[in-house]
């Protein structure tokens, strides 16, 4: 596990390095104009399947999808959170979100319960199965993490990160 610095520590070398990702990606868009004739929807589709085709098959022999170790990852940190909260927080549908949960539900590692202050809503609990789950699947989680990394390039990782958290944040609803 890596050391990470306090923010402060940090501000002046990540601002630049933000700064220079940035500029790096926008030569980098300005000489690939003419292959911007795409839709970039499928582009971060395809994209989307390789990176997730990565992390299921590292994760397959904890018996998880990438899918499922996201959501017992959440579990762990907002234990008792509501399932459209979670979705909201996942941006997911939650109808796609009950279809994830329902073999995590069957394994025992996340059980439902009614929601204290409103019995119509349920709220999602990790089990001890569950963690154990999650705790096994941490070291494949890395190995797929730094197989994408290293496949990319530390810093075009760092930069591919930047820019997915700008698009999440420009194109929120």
């Amino acid at each position: 596990m890596r050391w990470l610095p306090a923010w402060g520590e940090m501000a002046s070398p990540c601002i630049c390095l933000h700064m220079q990702l940035w500029q790096d990606m926008d030569k980098r868009a300005a000489h690939s104009k003419a292959k911007m004739l795409g839709c970039t929807c499928m582009r971060l589709r395809k994209a989307s399947r390789r990176v997730t085709q990565i992390y299921d098959r590292s994760l397959e022999a904890a018996g998880l999808t990438v899918t499922q170790y996201g959501v017992l990852g959440q579990l762990i940190k907002l234990d008792g959170i509501g399932m459209g909260a979670l979705a909201e927080r996942l941006i997911m549908d939650p109808t796609t979100l009950t279809r994830s949960l329902r073999p995590l539900q069957r394994q025992g590692l996340v059980r439902t319960r009614p929601d204290r202050r409103d019995r119509r809503s349920r709220c999602l609990h990790l089990t001890a199965k569950g963690r154990a789950a999650f705790e096994k699947a941490v070291p494949a989680w890395r190995c797929a993490q730094h197989r994408l990394e290293e496949a990319l390039g530390g810093s075009a990782a760092a930069a591919l990160n930047a820019a997915l958290d700008h698009v999440i944040e420009r194109l929120a609803e």
